[in-house]
């Protein structure tokens, strides 16, 4: 074998060496990637996990509006990449407790019974004005001693929330996405969608509750969403009770 054959081999194996570590050291990287994100959305292989609907407020008993479903296909995609499985309940038929599934619950109390239920027991920091009568406080969160009312197709807000029990011996959590419109549900969903790796460097695993604000759906959509700020203390102290009313009359 003359020399310039031996170079020629040495030059392919050395290639073939840098290729196989190369598609090693990817295989790792996107292996290790997956596992983060798995581990923060609970969702490990073939895992199973909940994805809760709300109806819509003017439509049928189990009519869904158009923005909550683009909010659940988001969901759905983030779901698939985890290697995992979603089944879909109706939040009047999704009885049971939290923590040994991953749950994604879409839609604020006034259509969803179950982010009803989350938030007085999970936030009770956290109220949500439901009132069917217009005001100016209709739809408006009071998050600790805050009131942010809502503008709509202007300065709408929404919670994003990851939360576990803490005195469960189940650890997965459960994702809330609050918002004041349902063009809202769906920002808060692309919102985690597309921030999930820095929320995840960020907490780790903990809880954690965010307050989102949505600007200028009506020409922007569900995409350009700012960070209000943390509220994860306050959403979890409960609100001090009001006080009693005087009943005394002046004689």
């Amino acid at each position: 074998m003359n020399d310039d054959v031996r170079n020629i081999v040495l030059g392919v194996v050395a290639a073939g060496i840098s290729a196989a570590l190369g598609w090693v050291a990817r295989t790792y990287l996107w292996k290790r990637k997956l596992r983060r994100k798995q581990a923060f959305f609970g969702l490990p292989d073939n895992s199973e996990s909940l994805l809760v609907v709300n109806r819509g407020a003017a439509g049928p008993e189990f009519a869904v509006m158009r923005y909550d479903v683009f909010a659940l296909l988001e969901l759905a995609a983030l779901i698939k990449d985890c290697n995992a499985h979603a089944q879909i309940l109706p939040h009047d038929t999704a009885r049971q407790g939290f923590g040994e599934r991953t749950e994604f619950c879409v839609g604020g109390p006034a259509s969803n019974r179950r982010m009803a239920a989350h938030l007085s027991s999970l936030l009770p920091g956290v109220q949500v004005n439901v009132d069917a009568e217009p005001s100016p406080d209709r739809g408006s969160f009071l998050v600790g001693s805050e009131r942010y009312r809502v503008e709509n197709g202007k300065q709408e807000y929404a919670l994003l929330a990851r939360l576990t029990a803490e005195r469960s011996q189940h650890t997965r959590p459960v994702f809330l996405f609050c918002g004041q419109t349902s063009i809202t549900n769906q920002a808060t969903t692309r919102y985690l969608a597309r921030h999930h790796e820095r929320l995840a460097r960020k907490y780790g695993n903990n809880s954690f509750v965010l307050l989102l604000k949505v600007i200028n759906s009506q020409a922007y959509g569900p995409d350009v969403v700012e960070v209000v700020e943390d509220v994860t203390r306050a959403a979890q102290t409960p609100l001090p009770a009001p006080a009693p009313r005087n009943s005394h009359r002046a004689s």
